[in-house]
């Protein structure tokens, strides 16, 4: 696999048994403190492959120790080391020898990062969700409802939903909700309604938003709609823009008192101009529209009409 920018690859061992495997890891030598400083150092000069090989492979054997504590997820282990094994390279690829700290310290966040990663895109796409409180719950509530003994089936009682909510410092609510989603199972939309049935679940599935080429279609002709109104406006006077805006594109309306108190004028003229500068707006959409500045499209008749419109009440 290429790290990042270095020139080095790491060749995953062969398929084998987990207990083979991590038999085979186990021979693999220990670092010293000081020759895994000499290794970081001569990688991060000039990324040594030969380095960052053996930094990699003395540290497999935490990768298959982190991932066996992932059995429960009912993936598979080896998929589980592979992934961990990833997550070492990036560790590796990534560490900072001159920070003072072990290699061992640095790349167990990257190793558990990438195999839990990897368990929640593949455990259960509709069960699992994938926000930060979901994913802390996904991965500590069995563990937590061992520690305090919680291990009834169906809901958990009030009171160890509150101790539960309180150490992983999420609402009680999604505490419930992921409780039962991992105490649920998963079910094939494919499944028989009934017995003998051939009508499956997802036969009854209908969805009732709008598809995406009348939303893309919607969107578009509220783009001219805009654009075509933004043009029209440059036809009016400053005043009547204004009194336009005020009256038509505002989300409270001022009112024809308000507008003759503004401009000194009597709310019959304030009328007057509104009604003058509508007139307007629509000569010069139409104007805008016969010089194909704006194309037209089929309405549900067959016949052209202008993609951009400006009604007024």
């Amino acid at each position: 696999m290429m790290m990042s920018n270095r020139r080095w690859t790491f060749q995953s061992p062969p398929d084998e048994s987990v207990g083979s495997y991590i038999r085979r890891v186990q021979k693999f030598p220990l670092l010293t403190a000081e020759q895994e400083l000499m290794l970081a150092k001569r990688f991060a000069a000039n990324g040594d492959k030969d380095a960052a090989h053996a930094l990699v492979s003395s540290h497999l054997r935490l990768v298959a120790k982190i991932a066996m504590g992932y059995r429960g997820y009912g993936l598979p282990v080896d998929e589980l080391i592979s992934q961990g094994n990833l997550g070492l390279m990036q560790a590796v690829d990534r560490f900072d020898p001159e920070r003072g700290y072990r290699l061992a310290t640095y790349a167990m966040w990257w190793i558990r990062a990438a195999i839990q990663e990897y368990i929640v895109h593949s455990w259960s796409l509709v069960k699992m969700g994938t926000t930060s409180e979901q994913k802390k719950l996904f991965f500590n509530l069995r563990r937590i409802k061992r520690q305090i003994q919680a291990v009834e089936e169906g809901d958990l009682h009030p009171e160890n939903v509150t101790e539960i909510a309180t150490r992983l410092k999420v609402p009680e609510a999604e505490v419930v909700s992921m409780n039962r989603r991992l105490a649920g199972s998963d079910a094939s939309l494919n499944a028989p309604l009934r017995d003998e049935s051939e009508s499956e679940w997802q036969d009854w599935l209908m969805d009732e938003t709008e598809d995406q080429e009348a939303r893309l279609a919607a969107t578009q002709e509220r783009d001219e709609q805009r654009r075509m109104l933004g043009s029209a406006m440059g036809a009016l006077s400053a005043r009547e823009r204004d009194i336009v805006s005020e009256r038509h594109l505002n989300e409270s309306p001022m009112t024809l008192e308000a507008l003759s108190r503004r401009y000194g004028i009597s709310r019959e003229r304030v009328r007057q101009i509104e009604v003058g500068a509508l007139a307007k707006l629509k000569k010069a959409v139409h104007k805008e529209s016969r010089r194909g500045a704006f194309p037209a499209t089929r309405g549900p008749d067959g016949r052209d009409v202008p993609s951009g419109r400006f009604c007024a009440a």
